[in-house]
């Protein structure tokens, strides 16, 4: 392996100050309820509404200010998305089996109640993440979603709304029940520790800054969240045959995402990788997102000289990047033995903003080498496979016989008893 360009790869570090600081804001949020999720809403977006949730006249009056043509392209992404989710729930069937005569175990799906789902704005308005975290936790059964995005930048404020009426489309159609226009930790709080008349939710579903994934953390165990995402990250695999131009592009599209992004090449061949370099280079040049791709670039921009295929394995697999593009001949090779990726796109003909946008597939997805030992979000995230048993009397007297034993191996005595009195009682023939 040779490196042909270093750069950093993106990984979770401990970072006290903004813990310390997103602590000390939970505490006050928690003591002081929309008391204090005003006043810092007030600090942080001068944001101070008469209240944070949009009502039906203001969601429809926001949706009427978009074309056709954005509502119905939102409409067909979300139609992907939601297919996908159905397909996927489909897979997920309940269990129940006899495993011995008179032992049945068995497990089912069951949605969580309740979702809160953050949808960013930051340095773009992603509209489209509102349905990557709404609609799966819709298809899975989750009865109660509410919505939160943060208040647009004062330059639209000034025309008289603090949304932007794309997100709100989105986040309406994708079934959330209720939606607030709240920023940050904040809105976070709020649905999590259920402020104001907003009930606590079972589960925080969303990306956001580096606050937003730090209160994610500390609310983690008050209820449950997706995953924890930090910058985003490309790594795309290519061999001579890829066309250096278009491999380029798809690395600066997500190079535009943040400065601290993470965008990688393995490549087989000198060559090849020093003209992906030129071409990156020369589209810099005139993208108009440039001031933030070229700090990405520049600074955490990887190009990697794989001596073989199986080498490119290796190395992908211990980035372990978000989005993982294949740009090779023997896809099924690849394919085969790849096992540390978010999200994969296959072939040329196939990019990272069509997962981000259009497919169907989530764009929630780990960063961080958290594709280690996670996938990303699914529909799967918002149910709960619960397991039971049950058990004739015949076959609780056998069981019974063991668990005594076992217990008091173990000196839990009181556990002990509590089979003991099942084997006496069910060895007579008794029933319950």
């Amino acid at each position: 392996m040779k490196v042909l360009k270093p750069g950093g790869h993106r990984l979770f570090e401990e970072d006290r100050e903004t813990a310390s600081y997103v602590a000390e804001m939970l505490v006050e949020l928690e003591r002081e309820g929309m008391d204090a999720v005003r006043k810092f809403s007030r600090q942080f977006d001068d944001w101070d509404p008469s209240s944070f949730e949009l009502t039906l006249g203001q969601i429809a009056g926001a949706i009427t200010e978009l074309s056709p043509q954005a509502i119905a392209d939102t409409d067909f992404c979300q139609g992907n998305v939601r297919a996908f989710a159905q397909a996927q729930l489909a897979t997920m069937l309940p269990l129940e089996v006899e495993i011995a005569p008179g032992i049945v175990l068995g497990h089912k799906h069951i949605p969580v109640n309740a979702v809160g789902s953050y949808i960013p704005g930051g340095r773009y308005p992603m509209f489209g993440s509102a349905q990557m975290s709404i609609i799966p936790a819709k298809v899975a059964g989750v009865k109660s979603v509410v919505a939160c995005t943060p208040p647009v930048g004062a330059r639209m404020r000034a025309q008289g709304q603090g949304f932007y009426p794309a997100t709100i489309n989105a986040i309406a159609k994708a079934g959330a029940d209720r939606i607030f226009v709240v920023g940050g930790v904040p809105a976070l709080a709020m649905m999590a520790f259920g402020l104001g008349d907003v009930e606590p939710v079972d589960v925080l579903c969303g990306a956001g800054n580096k606050y937003v994934a730090e209160a994610k953390r500390q609310l983690f165990g008050r209820c449950g969240i997706d995953l924890l995402a930090g910058p985003t990250e490309i790594l795309i695999i290519a061999d001579d045959e890829a066309d250096a131009a278009l491999v380029a592009c798809d690395l600066l599209g997500q190079a535009e995402h943040d400065p601290n992004s993470g965008v990688c090449l393995i490549c087989l061949s000198e060559d090849f990788g020093r003209r992906v370099i030129a071409e990156v280079e020369k589209q810099l040049e005139v993208l108009a997102t440039r001031d933030v791709a070229s700090v990405s670039w520049a600074n955490n921009g990887i190009v990697y000289i794989a001596e073989d295929a199986e080498e490119a394995v290796r190395l992908s697999d211990d980035y372990a990047p978000e989005h993982l593009e294949l740009y090779v001949r023997d896809i099924d090779f690849y394919f085969g033995q790849l096992s540390n990726y978010g999200s994969l796109f296959i072939g040329e003909e196939t990019t990272v903003a069509y997962g981000d946008k259009s497919i169907g597939t989530n764009h929630i997805l780990p960063t961080g080498r958290a594709a280690r030992y996670t996938g990303g979000v699914w529909v799967g995230k918002f149910l709960k496979t619960c397991t039971y048993q049950r058990v004739t009397a015949e076959a609780s007297a056998r069981l019974a016989e063991v668990t005594e034993r076992q217990c008091e191996l173990e000196h839990m005595l009181a556990h002990a008893e509590t089979a003991r009195v099942r084997r006496e009682r069910y060895s007579k023939g008794e029933e319950s």
